[in-house]
């Protein structure tokens, strides 16, 4: 029996390990592309003759490769610090409140999950050009700032969130705003990791609203920038330098990854079973 269940792990760790190899494949090719020539690139090799990294030295000498990495950093900060306090704030509101109308509001708020995103962009810059928020970091960011997801997942947690122990700090002459702070959220870490981990990556990513909110090089996000500079005419398209710039922008992604792997695997399998 002993010796069945060690095939079968062995067997589980090859397909396992077959998937690592072909998910990664990508990522190595295009690290490695990125240290190629042009020539080099057109041979069709996977390892590269010789590294040069011309590719590097023309996005940081002959683009504004840095500036759209700082507009993407500071866009992805301010969203993901916005959406964890306006979101858990909303979601305790609507947990712990028991006021009429509580229900309607928190439907409400739900069935804007239904509306496509693409549907959504017209109103954005309709109301981003009235207020002469386009092309601006406001503009960018305003429609992330609080979402209707981060308001379900934080309610869905904060209704786990003991009344005993809310009653216990009012008594003890906590006002509701640090009952929320110093009681509530402290109770509900995971899910702040999860929604922080992937509200970070998805304004990193980015595109469909960055593109239509900018119209300036120096304002452009990273995928923006990226997205822009391979459709131009740069005589011809720069293959090496493409990958060097997808290559650099990986990198924070990677991080956040390494460093909260046990989050993100642990939030997202709470969200799917929290009630």
């Amino acid at each position: 029996m002993k010796r069945k269940f060690d095939v079968v792990a062995l067997t589980l760790h090859m397909v396992l390990w077959i998937g690592v190899v072909i998910v990664s494949l990508p990522f190595v090719w295009m690290l490695l592309s990125s240290v190629k020539s042009l020539p080099d690139f057109y041979t069709f090799s996977f390892f590269p003759h010789s590294i040069d990294w011309s590719g590097y030295l023309y996005v940081f000498q002959q683009t504004n490769y840095l500036r759209w990495y700082l507009n993407s950093l500071i866009v992805a900060v301010c969203v993901t610090t916005s959406g964890l306090v306006f979101d858990s704030l909303a979601g305790y509101a609507l947990a712990k409140y028991k006021v009429p109308g509580v229900t309607a509001v928190f439907l409400l708020i739900l069935s804007t999950l239904m509306i496509p995103t693409e549907m959504l962009v017209i109103p954005w810059y309709v109301m981003g050009s009235q207020l002469n928020w386009i092309d601006t970091f406001w503009g960018v960011m305003f429609p992330g700032m609080m979402e209707a997801f981060g308001v379900f997942l934080m309610r869905q947690f904060m209704l786990g969130v003991p009344n005993d122990l809310l009653d216990a700090a009012r008594i003890d002459g906590l006002s509701e705003f640090k009952i929320w702070w110093r009681v509530a959220m402290p109770q509900v870490k995971l899910a702040l990791s999860a929604l922080g981990i992937l509200t970070f990556l998805g304004n990193w990513n980015a595109y469909l609203w960055p593109v239509i909110a900018t119209t300036t090089d120096p304002m452009r996000t990273l995928p923006v920038g990226i997205s822009l500079y391979a459709s131009a005419d740069n005589g011809g398209i720069q293959w090496n330098t493409i990958m060097g710039m997808s290559t650099l922008a990986v990198i924070p992604i990677i991080i956040v990854f390494l460093v909260f792997q046990r989050r993100i695997v642990e939030g997202i399998a709470l969200t799917g079973v929290k009630g």
